[in-house]
């Protein structure tokens, strides 16, 4: 009996799909097909499948074709399947010829000619086309440009910005305004980076104008506002999503799972601090206070492992400027009912940026900077217990948040990472420090 063997991501499943197969199982008696897991596609660099795991499984399935299918999950897997299933032939498509050939010491190696003109990524690109505009005026747009070029069916056709001299990566088919309402206008969607004071009326423009928004956090700077924007983007099915570019993580989400799922026992402590002597960004950012440049990412991981029901909170804070309305350093404890947090944020006052989140049976650590997580360990009493978790994170982030934001609109329901009462309960804390409640000035 000869066995084939091939591998494939078969999102949107389509007849380039089924001829390939199809041609695949002439080659043998038995096909086996290797599906490739969702983690996996991420650290190949392909963040955009759309379809989950199981249901592109299912679709394979249901062709009847293949007489075995398996999952991909790591580098160098072909090799051990191949040995593990005594394969005969080694098969793909034509568009990966030469890749594949160091597979020729193991088994005989075949690339088959792909259908012409089919393809997941030209399915994708025809079922959206995304007109998103940016908003903002500091440097860190120019990420958001570069990380839109790994997401498929999206195009960045607008800037507004008041400051526009910056030095934006700028291409023929972006076009410039300072006028807010003249590029909301003429786009779907907008990701908005302006400072927090413009979020809402900005927001609220784009919903009732029935354009989709993703805004980096906070939403507002009001619990109010933002239920009321929520409320909006409800009502419209429009898409209103929060930015915080380590809620797309995959390593921050298997964080979660882990805590979640009873791994370090019952959690007593948070402790999440993010600072910088200057921004990243541009000298503009710095119209955006401490609190909020780093206050909704280090909020995030307390919030969503603690819940958002504190019991009781307080600032602490030290402030640049005499009008204290610029802090360079806050801390905000929090009492919830069985555990505590503690955040430490700094625009000007350096820290190790680590997490630590404590439980009964363990801890888990996340090194700095926590916030780009690719790599954590969950530490034992017993050290030879400890475990250690690797996931790749490319680039900044940005391109998982627009992928998020693109399935969003397509599929017309918010698949946000983050839970709007995290949304609201961020805008709730900016509320607070800004009427400086329970707060003592250093």
């Amino acid at each position: 009996m000869i066995k084939v063997i091939t591998y494939g991501t078969y999102d949107y499943l389509h007849y380039g799909h089924i001829r390939l197969l199809e041609r695949a199982k002439e080659l043998g008696d038995y096909l086996i097909v290797g599906i490739t897991a969702d983690d996996f596609d991420k650290k190949r660099g392909k963040i955009n499948v759309q379809q989950p795991l199981m249901e592109r499984v299912e679709a394979v399935r249901k062709l009847n074709i293949a007489d075995e299918i398996i999952i991909e999950e790591y580098e160098g897997q072909k090799i051990e399947d191949i040995k593990k299933y005594n394969i005969d032939i080694f098969t793909v498509g034509s568009d990966w010829t030469g890749k594949f050939d160091y597979l020729e010491e193991y088994c005989e190696v075949v690339y088959l000619e792909r259908t012409q003109g089919v393809s997941s990524s030209e399915i994708r690109q025809k079922k959206q086309n995304i007109r998103i505009g940016l908003v903002g005026d500091s440097l860190f747009i120019n990420k958001v440009i570069n990380e839109a070029e790994y997401v498929n069916g999206i195009q960045i056709t607008g800037l507004c910005s008041k400051n526009q001299k910056l030095g934006y990566v700028m291409n023929g088919d972006i076009k410039i305004t300072d006028d807010f309402e003249e590029l909301a206008d003429n786009v779907d969607a907008v990701y908005v980076r302006s400072i927090p004071e413009e979020h809402y009326r900005q927001i609220k423009y784009a919903l009732d104008k029935n354009i989709h928004v993703l805004c980096e956090s906070p939403i507002t700077l009001y619990e109010k506002k933002s239920i009321e924007l929520f409320n909006i983007a409800t009502e419209k099915n429009i898409i209103l999503m929060e930015a915080i570019k380590t809620a797309y993580a995959t390593a921050f989400s298997r964080l979660l799972l882990l805590v979640k799922g009873g791994k370090i026992g019952d959690v007593v402590s948070v402790l999440a601090t993010c600072t910088s002597l200057k921004t990243d960004f541009s000298k503009n950012d710095t119209e955006w206070k401490g609190i909020y440049e780093w206050g909704p990412t280090a909020l995030l991981p307390v919030f969503e492992i603690l819940g958002t029901e504190f019991i009781n909170y307080n600032f602490i804070s030290h402030f640049k400027d005499e009008e204290k309305k610029q802090d360079a350093f806050t801390k905000i404890d929090f009492i919830f009912k069985n555990a505590t947090a503690s955040v430490i944020v700094g625009d000007g006052v350096k820290s190790e940026g680590e997490l630590v989140v404590s439980g009964t049976k363990g801890y888990i650590y996340v090194p700095a900077p926590w916030w780009k997580t690719d790599y954590f360990e969950i530490r034992y009493e017993n050290p030879c217990e400890n475990k250690r978790y690797f996931y790749q994170l490319e680039g900044e982030g940005i391109r998982y948040e627009l992928v998020a934001f693109t399935r969003a609109i397509e599929a017309a329901q918010s698949i946000s990472k983050i839970n709007t009462d995290i949304s609201k309960k961020i805008s709730l804390i900016m509320e607070k420090f800004n009427k400086k409640e329970n707060m003592s000035i250093i």
